[in-house]
């Protein structure tokens, strides 16, 4: 090459540099434009993250009462966050600890283990209770209430990811009402999880977290707020003539407190306690009393103020407790989003004070939703009805005794699943012939719409998305063998009431709002998953996704 070309090139190299992969220069020093300027010295995190479940929550709750609520609670919530709106529950069964579960794990039963709240185990033939540990011994509560641990959790949750990321230096606590509603969003590591015990009226825990509760918790105890809440009755927060979005007030399908004559406000609350404190939880106060602990807990554990970030998880049971009793129309359950509201609104000037606004990420969702009463269905001449599990295992075990000659083929019913004698039945060589004729005669049930042979599910003629959500809900190891999917309107329970458990939107459609560390104010209607909380909060911490996650990141958060 002459001298004139390869003087070319390096005149081209000192104009171009980009062009043969070296940084841009500053054509004045000839240095790159961010030489000498500070590098970053660290990944960008909040001082603290609380995820909020709330137990029973629809969707349509954050919009049904939006013209009553306050601006510092629900309207803070979707006005300053973000808000996936079509967010949806990607397994059946849709319950409690399920939902808790899969939340903070991004992942699916399936996965996760964790497939009701209860299952029967062919190992132990008996009755399993999804966070029972027969090694955990009760601490601050009474003795039963204390055998419980997050080991049934088969996977880690976004949660202990924090906690690994930082070498455990993160503190993750979790808080609740109900025992699974604290421990499993707070995962295996957590530092604590503190639950209600509804026989002394006290948050107490496990040996598996410590082995005496902190001084804060038992000045805390000490205040006996159960019984200050309970000593006046429950009275609708504004005129009960202004509920206009719920029933009228005494239903024959809403359950009753203990004592009570009518279904009415005001509810007598004192003297329907019993032996018990476990009243609070079908109350709103339990909200308001669950989060003044919660309040109690960060402070205590001095959440927000180390180097690293730590977690606050907290559910709210008690909707859950209204709900089931009164159903969803009710005016309980509009008093009990009118007083969260408010309840809201405080926590959130709370958290802004104590971490400094903008210094924490926030988000809450609903473990499931929930169906309307049968009753209030039937009154508006909606499709509805109701199933009856055991009375319905007891007439599948006659057909096949009759047909068959085999006695109690089917050992347990859970979760809308039935479980069989695999052991007996294949012994006697009428296993299939069993499962043949209870799929057959499980369609004579009136509210049947389907039955399933759970170990056949890839072959079942099902629609989307109930067959990706029983496979997402079937767990070889601890779910039954055959599952029955209900017609849309009808449930499993008695004349009084509603439950949840299934498929439908209404027991599967869930809000999802973010709000705070660098949330971006909006909303989107695409669809999302439950499963995608827990990687979106791997992603905006810049930590690893838990071990089972099959979620995806909701980019639109932070975009």
């Amino acid at each position: 090459m002459s001298r004139i070309k390869i003087l070319a090139v390096v005149l081209m190299m000192m104009t171009a540099p980009a062009a043969f992969g070296q940084k841009a220069t500053s054509p004045t020093t000839g240095f790159p434009p961010n030489y000498g300027k500070k590098a970053q010295k660290e990944v960008s995190r909040p001082k603290l993250v609380v995820g909020m479940v709330v137990d029973q929550m629809r969707w349509d709750f954050l919009y049904r009462y939006y013209d009553r609520y306050t601006n510092d609670g629900f309207k803070r919530l979707v006005n300053e966050g973000f808000s996936c709106e079509n967010t949806l529950i990607p397994y059946t069964p849709t319950i409690t600890a399920c939902g808790h579960t899969c939340a903070y794990t991004g992942s699916v039963p399936a996965i996760h283990g964790i497939i009701g709240n209860n299952w029967y185990s062919r190992v132990l033939n008996r009755s399993v209770y999804c966070t029972e540990d027969t090694m955990a011994v009760a601490v601050g509560g009474s003795d039963a209430a204390g055998r419980m641990s997050p080991r049934n959790m088969l996977t880690t949750t976004i949660t202990d990811e924090l906690r690994l990321a930082t070498n455990f230096r993160s503190k993750v606590v979790g808080v609740a009402i109900k025992d699974r509603g604290a421990i499993l969003p707070a995962g295996h590591s957590a530092t604590a999880a503190y639950w209600f015990d509804g026989t002394t009226g006290n948050f107490m825990t496990s040996n598996y977290y410590m082995t005496s509760l902190p001084a804060w918790a038992q000045a805390f105890n000490r205040l006996g707020l159960p019984a200050k809440y309970l000593s006046q009755p429950w009275n609708t927060l504004y005129p009960i003539e202004t509920y206009k979005q719920s029933t009228a007030d005494d239903k024959p399908y809403e359950g009753r407190f203990r004592g009570q004559q009518n279904s009415a406000f005001p509810h007598e609350l004192a003297g329907t306690m019993g032996n018990s404190f476990g009243l609070l939880s079908s109350t709103p106060f339990g909200n308001t009393f669950t989060l003044e602990f919660a309040k109690q807990a960060l402070e205590g554990h001095e959440l927000g103020k180390g180097p690293v970030t730590d977690f606050l998880a907290v559910s709210l049971s008690s909707p859950d407790y209204v709900g089931h009793q009164h159903g969803p129309n009710s005016i309980e359950i509009e008093d009990t989003y009118l007083r969260l509201d408010k309840d809201l609104g405080e926590f959130f000037k709370y958290l802004d004070r104590k971490i400094g606004k903008g210094n924490w990420l926030f988000f809450i969702t609903a473990d499931h939703g929930v169906a309307h009463v049968p009753g209030f269905l039937e009154e508006n001449r909606l499709p509805n009805g109701l199933w009856d599990d055991a009375a319905m295992m007891k007439s599948l075990n006659a057909a096949v005794e009759k047909e068959l000659g085999y006695k109690k083929a089917i050992v347990s019913s859970y979760n809308y699943q039935f479980t069989l004698d695999i052991d007996g039945l294949e012994k006697a060589g009428k296993l299939d012939a069993v499962k043949k004729l209870i799929l057959k005669e499980a369609l004579k049930t009136p509210g049947i719409a389907n039955a399933v042979d759970l170990q056949q599910l890839g072959s079942a003629t099902l629609s989307e998305p109930q067959k990706s959500m029983m496979t997402n809900g079937f767990n070889a190891q601890r779910s039954g063998d055959i599952m029955v999917i209900l017609q849309p309107g009808w449930l499993d329970g008695g004349k009084t009431g509603t439950t949840h458990g299934l498929w439908n939107p209404y027991d599967a459609h869930i809000p999802l709002v973010w709000m705070g560390w660098g949330v971006k104010p909006g909303k989107t209607n695409r669809t999302t998953h439950m499963t995608d909380i827990a990687p979106t909060i791997g992603a905006m911490l810049r930590i690893q996704m838990p071990s089972g996650n099959v979620g995806h990141v909701i980019e639109e958060v932070t975009k």
